[in-house]
């Protein structure tokens, strides 16, 4: 029975990567921040299941925390580590670099090294997943695939490929096993609140029970590559059993625009967009990122990974919950 630690598991990707690997027969740790407030939605009903709960622990600890990364690994001694952890709002960013760069850039190194030092010390076999993302792409053109060079438009695009580039490092130099997963925009009922598709999916819920009149938007005409983030954490667990460490590009093949989730989003609920939906400045970023579009060929052939959840489907799933959670 596999032990696996996951930072950021209070997220949407942590909670469906627990489940995953509860499912699976692990026995999964989580590093979770301490606050005045508990913002564990996500995985309450894991902590609360008692045929789970034997397998489910959370310890304090901090990507900004050296000290507490290193205390954690040595208690829970896993054979997996899934980095998940960081400041993960792209426009929050430009507002906060310092932090950004921080949490997800030396964050990581941080943990590297935490990992690092347990093998040395205990001789332990330890396989890293690091959560990298399409953002570290930014301007460059699509397709991107695992051979396109990254050309970050964000503090935490710039932040992401640090981390990528830690993690390449301590796969070449130590030969530790360190695996790059590249997500491209995946998404769910799970997703924050503050991120633009469960922005539109919250919206349209409150505008169809008439408690929202409006919804304000950024760049209508940026276009993304989405999937279902449930699928994306199927991905992450394939790379840590793959035999060699590598890295992936993990999205769809295929882009829309932030206007066609609008369409479809208001269109499911029988909403006509034009009626609701208007532009503020605010939500646009001091540099835009216009196309992102992945090439998951390789994490298809060499991981069998495939999506199963359409971008039609996405959609209505995000608001037929938001629409069944407002009653």
């Amino acid at each position: 029975m596999k032990t696996a630690l996951i930072t950021g598991i209070t997220g949407q990707d942590g909670s469906y990567l627990a489940e995953l690997l509860l499912s699976k027969g692990y026995h999964v740790h989580g590093l979770v921040r301490r606050a005045s407030t508990f913002n564990r939605g996500r995985i309450d009903h894991l902590a609360l299941d008692a045929d789970l709960a034997a397998r489910f622990t959370l310890h304090y600890g901090d990507m900004a925390d050296g000290s507490s990364l290193r205390r954690v690994v040595e208690l829970v001694k896993p054979d997996e580590v899934y980095n998940l952890a960081a400041q993960s709002h792209v426009r929050v960013s430009f507002d906060q670099p310092e932090y950004t760069a921080d949490i997800v850039a030396t964050g990581t190194l941080r943990l590297l090294e935490a990992v690092r030092e347990h093998i040395d010390r205990t001789g332990r076999a330890v396989r890293v997943y690091q959560a990298g993302s399409s953002e570290m792409f930014g301007a460059a053109a699509p397709p991107q695939s695992e051979a396109t060079l990254f050309h970050p438009r964000s503090p935490y695009a710039v932040s992401k490929v640090a981390a990528h580039w830690h993690a390449v490092n301590h796969r070449e130099a130590y030969g530790m096993f360190v695996a790059n997963g590249i997500l491209f925009n995946h998404e769910s009922p799970r997703r924050g609140e503050s991120f633009v598709t469960r922005k539109i999916s919250l919206a349209v819920a409150r505008i169809a029970a008439g408690k929202q009149s409006s919804l304000a938007l950024g760049n209508l005409d940026a276009r993304r590559d989405w999937g279902f983030a449930g699928d994306y954490v199927e991905a992450m667990w394939r790379m840590l059993q793959h035999h060699t460490a590598d890295d992936y590009v993990v999205a769809t093949g295929e882009s829309h625009s932030v206007r066609e989730f609008v369409e479809a989003a208001f269109g499911h609920a029988g909403l006509e967009w034009e009626r609701y939906v208007r532009l503020d400045p605010r939500y646009l970023r001091p540099s835009e990122v216009d196309h992102l579009l992945g090439d998951p060929s390789k994490a298809r052939r060499e991981l069998g990974w495939t999506p199963t959840v359409t971008f039609q489907e996405l959609v209505r799933r995000m608001v037929d919950a938001d629409r069944a959670a407002l009653g």
